[in-house]
């Protein structure tokens, strides 16, 4: 019996960055976890154990410390294209792939202003980068955010679904809606690669019209609004393509006070986590 490769790639996860860049006036902080992965001419590694063409993964782990010394000055995707254009330029490597989560810190604020050197770690939300860089010059850049949780209290329905004898949900014309985002966004790759586009505005635009928009606009459903809010996120930021968001329905049920003689004019609900809702859906900008 005879057997083939099929696609593979390995790499190096995980791999826990921080800087801290010491000027003058105040330090700077940044918080990464970078994961490398590599694609290429590694069959000889699986089905004959030689290992000549395989870069290790610890070898990726010291590359990204030692690239960011120098070069993690700007935006986590720039970073990004540094690390995946050293790695797919190894004569075995086809395809590098580096994905980055940065989490991020502000100066504690006191009496006169932001501390210079002491800092408190942010948890409202992550943000993402994806780049992919080919042996032949290809640029695949994206960005994004990730578990950022939000709430509106009005301004949301859901109506008009199919109905069957298993269905019990009653139909609302105003309900809380409450997810966890998680959006992601692919930039023009000739923008990407020419170094022309500040990642780092960019992402500050597409974030702000993510979270303007989903405060303003009135939700018949969560597809809906991913359809709204990705709409919104390009006709600000030119150079995005594409919005992908997959967006879990943490479910706020109103609680029923009856029993107790009271009534409950939307005021009281229990929050639930399981099990949810889950809309997954990209929208693509039109050539």
């Amino acid at each position: 019996m005879s057997y083939s490769l099929g696609h593979n790639r390995y790499g190096k996860s995980r791999i826990r960055l921080v800087t801290v860049r010491r000027g003058p006036q105040r330090h700077h902080l940044r918080d990464l976890t970078v994961d490398v992965a590599l694609e290429g001419d590694f069959e000889a590694a699986h089905t004959a154990g030689d290992n000549a063409n395989v870069v290790a993964t610890d070898t990726m782990k010291n590359t990204v410390y030692a690239l960011a010394r120098d070069r993690f000055t700007g935006s986590a995707e720039a970073f990004g294209l540094e690390l995946a254009r050293h790695f797919a330029a190894h004569p075995s490597v086809s395809r590098a792939a580096v994905d980055i989560a940065e989490h991020r810190w502000r100066p504690i604020h006191l009496e006169g202003g932001d501390a210079p050197d002491a800092f408190l770690r942010r948890g409202d939300m992550t943000r993402l980068a994806a780049v992919s860089v080919t042996d032949d010059g290809g640029v695949s850049v994206e960005a994004g955010i990730d578990d950022l949780t939000v709430m509106k209290t009005t301004k949301s329905a859901f109506g008009g679904f199919d109905r069957d004898r298993f269905t019990t949900l009653p139909e609302v014309e105003d309900r809380l809606m409450a997810t966890k985002v998680r959006a992601t966004w692919g930039y023009r790759s000739d923008l990407a690669a020419s170094g022309a586009l500040d990642f780092d505005a960019a992402w500050t635009r597409a974030e702000e019209t993510l979270l303007h928009s989903l405060a303003e606009h009135f939700s018949p459903s969560v597809q809906a609004s991913i359809w709204i809010m990705a709409a919104a996120m390009m006709d600000a930021e030119g150079s995005i393509d594409w919005v992908r968001m997959v967006l879990p329905n943490l479910h706020h049920w109103t609680v029923d006070l009856s029993p107790f003689g009271l009534d409950n004019p939307g005021e009281v609900f229990v929050a639930t986590t399981a099990p949810h809702g889950l809309i997954d859906a990209t929208v693509h900008r039109r050539s």
